[in-house]
């Protein structure tokens, strides 16, 4: 246990800041799902709605420092590619 009162604060506001990384990240996780699962199901307009709204998840989860900008564009490449090969 810190016994410095800045380390205690740390800890405290890493705590808030993983709770709240946590969340971003599990709505991303969900969304893409969402994606995937309209793939499976030959659903071409469900697959590119949730396509464009996992696109902004995405992007949200980058602005908020949660997601590095490489990998949202990498997660959002390969849902993309999955939703073209239903047009085929």
């Amino acid at each position: 246990m810190p016994q410095i009162k800045s380390a205690k604060k740390r800890v405290i506001t890493d705590a808030k800041k993983g709770a709240r990384n946590l969340g971003v990240r599990s709505e991303v996780k969900t969304a893409a799902k969402k994606v995937v699962a309209a793939v499976e199901t030959n659903d071409k307009a469900n697959a590119e709605a949730s396509l464009k709204s996992a696109s902004v998840d995405l992007n949200k989860a980058v602005s908020k420092g949660v997601l590095h900008k490489n990998t949202a564009s990498r997660k959002v490449s390969r849902l993309a590619k999955k939703v073209a090969k239903l047009e085929k």
